[in-house]
């Protein structure tokens, strides 16, 4: 009797953080809403001006960022013997999007989100954290393809100055070193971190979690190499649908325009110390388009276009989504 009494406490404590959790998220959600109303006001304007074709486009491209993702969480689930289905990692994907969202804290909220469901659906925490773990990598990892990239369009289209390359050059040591420091510090291990790192707790408790992934699944060349290439995919979508954005305008601008614009908003938002980008973004991807011949007014339509499709749509679905991911589960 008062073993069923503690499993009862620890089930009611679960449900009580996820509550305080949910919660929290959408509260915080409801607040983004209202203070960048105009922004959403902007977007539903925009919609109904732009062109309907290209606007499907765009909304299909970023459903296809969503599926990207949830595909590398079920490579990585399937390399450690915990396959799911893609549906469901598809729903959570989305879940994790609000909460990393609403709240920004380097995308804290969303792992949590995100180990917890797993171990919720029977994946092993060590399994549900290498699953994180290898995205992240893979994240950094084709952004730094991509930054490469971005080094040789600006040099081929003669664009390139000091400013920009140095910023991308950052970029590109501040995303190599990331997945080359999670891995060190899983060889290494949390208990020989040197001592003056060991006493920050909130350092230790990230240590401990990454010690707590298999090795043989994080040091799995062909999966990171896999999810590497299936995260660049989901790049050159986000940068499509900024192509698909300045087309639904009805302005024409060279293939470059769209995936450049992308990828230095995208290094700024990473870079600057502002939450989730918001001014950051809009104002690199308009001074590259406008740097690739796209007039300004169409270069911030396209712009907040941009922005409504892959920050402000899917709010709506994934705290719906989150609701019903941290909903407490059923008990006979």
């Amino acid at each position: 009797m008062p073993q069923n009494k503690q499993q009862s406490s620890v089930k009611d404590g679960a449900s009580n953080w996820r509550n305080w959790l949910l919660a929290a998220m959408l509260l915080a959600g409801l607040v983004l809403a209202v203070l960048h109303w105009g922004d959403v006001k902007k977007f539903a304007a925009l919609l109904a001006q732009a062109r309907p074709v290209w606007l499907g486009v765009a909304a299909l491209l970023q459903l296809g960022t969503y599926f990207g993702l949830s595909v590398q969480w079920w490579l990585a689930l399937r390399s450690g013997r915990s396959k799911r289905p893609i549906a469901k990692l598809f729903r959570l994907a989305l879940a994790k999007y609000f909460a990393d969202q609403v709240i920004p804290t380097a995308g804290v909220s969303g792992n949590v989100v995100l180990v917890d469901r797993l171990v919720r659906l029977g994946v092993t925490r060590g399994t549900a954290v290498a699953a994180l773990l290898l995205q992240v990598i893979a994240y950094y990892g084709s952004y730094a393809l991509g930054a490469l990239i971005v080094l040789i369009v600006l040099w081929w289209k003669s664009r390139m100055s000091v400013l920009l390359g140095g910023a991308v050059l950052l970029f590109l040591i501040v995303s190599a070193g990331i997945p080359a420091l999670i891995l060190w510090f899983h060889r290494r291990g949390w208990e020989k971190l040197p001592r003056w790192l060991s006493k920050w707790s909130k350092a230790r408790g990230f240590f401990k979690l990454i010690g707590e992934a298999p090795a043989g699944l994080i040091r799995n060349p062909k999966l990171i190499a896999s999810m590497t290439l299936l995260n660049g995919l989901v790049f050159l979508a986000d940068a499509a649908t900024m192509q698909a954005c300045i087309h639904a305008l009805g302005v024409h601008a060279p293939l470059s325009a769209g995936y450049i614009a992308f990828m230095m908003a995208s290094i700024a938002v990473i870079l600057g110390p502002v939450p989730m980008g918001l001014g950051s973004f809009e104002a690199v991807s308009i001074a590259m388009l406008r740097l690739f011949g796209v007039p300004f007014e169409a270069a911030l339509s396209a712009t907040l276009l941009f922005r409504g499709f892959t920050l402000w749509m899917p709010l709506l679905p994934g705290g719906l989504l989150l609701r019903r991911e941290l909903k407490p589960a059923r008990t006979s």
